[in-house]
């Protein structure tokens, strides 16, 4: 039992579902508050496809300490093939679960975006708060202008915070804020781990990341990653993975001339697991092809996306 449980309980604990448009932020803003690299970050478009949970531990300006539990949710986009049905239902699963919801603005998106949110999230009745991101390359009067454009739903949000991660603009204030409206609770998870994701997980987001770093347009989206096997050690993990994409082309273009490409994608995952382990990694990388794989609902399932 936690030390807090004895007695009356005097923190609180909740989860926060992290919601916005595709290339929002989202992923970004929760490895700066978290300060590890957990989220995956890419500049393409719905990148993030399944919920994840990121811990952080707070303590307000009264000394009153709280477990944050974010969950980093797909972009909201327009339901199309299957696996974008399961990314959306993902984003709503995590609204209709959270205590409270943090919405991603960028400051140059006009207010459509957070009426599309607003008609999707009414029905649940969840409190939430606007964060305006991306403000690095914007004057001070037109974020005064944007803040003055949301007055008019005011009504609606609990608060709305000028965010910046490269400025380090907003982090105590929007985790103070979001402090405010968690329920009484003791911590729900160990305060020592940032994500309930296991290692395996991880990895095969930054393997996937990488891919999209590295590689056209068209490859990522109907690429995945399955990791075949992990052998750990204190000092080093062994890792064999594989690459699926959907069609022969797109893997001779992830393999490359003389195997250029896929060393590329082999070189940036495993330094990404590098920093986040802190051991050396071996990894073992390869591609197959399944065809319509992002079509199908059984092979959806072997990946893990539920539809």
């Amino acid at each position: 039992m936690f030390e807090h449980e004895k007695d009356e309980i005097d923190t609180k604990a909740g989860f926060v579902a992290v919601v916005g448009r595709p290339n929002a932020g989202k992923s970004t803003l929760l490895n700066h508050v978290v300060g590890e690299k957990l989220a995956m970050v890419s500049k393409k478009a719905q990148a993030t496809r399944k919920r994840m949970n990121i811990i952080v531990m707070h303590e307000d300006m009264y000394g009153k300490e709280s477990q944050i539990i974010f969950v980093d949710t797909p972009g909201i986009h327009e339901k199309e093939k299957l696996l974008n049905k399961f990314m959306m239902d993902e984003v709503l699963k995590a609204i209709g679960d959270a205590d409270l919801i943090v919405f991603l603005a960028p400051i140059t998106d006009k207010l459509t975006e957070y009426e599309k949110f607003l008609k999707m999230s009414e029905r649940k009745g969840t409190k939430h708060i606007v964060l305006l991101t991306k403000m690095d390359h914007v004057k001070q009067g037109d974020i005064l202008k944007k803040l003055g454009e949301y007055q008019k739903y005011q009504d609606k949000f609990e608060a709305i915070i000028p965010f910046s991660v490269n400025k380090k603009i907003g982090k105590r204030q929007l985790l103070d804020e979001i402090s405010k409206y968690l329920p009484q609770s003791p911590f729900l998870f160990d305060t020592e781990i940032l994500t309930t994701d296991n290692i395996r997980d991880i990895y095969k987001e930054l393997i996937r990341e990488s891919i999209f770093e590295n590689l056209s347009d068209e490859i990522p989206y109907e690429s995945d990653v399955t990791i075949e096997k992990i052998d750990e050690s204190d000092t080093l993990d062994k890792v064999y993975a594989t690459i699926v994409v959907e069609k022969e082309t797109q893997k001779g273009m992830i393999v490359g001339q003389k195997g250029v490409g896929i060393k590329r994608v082999g070189k940036l995952a495993r330094e990404q697991m590098e920093i986040f382990s802190g051991k050396k990694i071996f990894l073992d990388l390869h591609v197959s092809v399944k065809k319509g794989w992002s079509k199908n609902r059984d092979s959806l399932e072997e990946f893990g996306y539920i539809v």
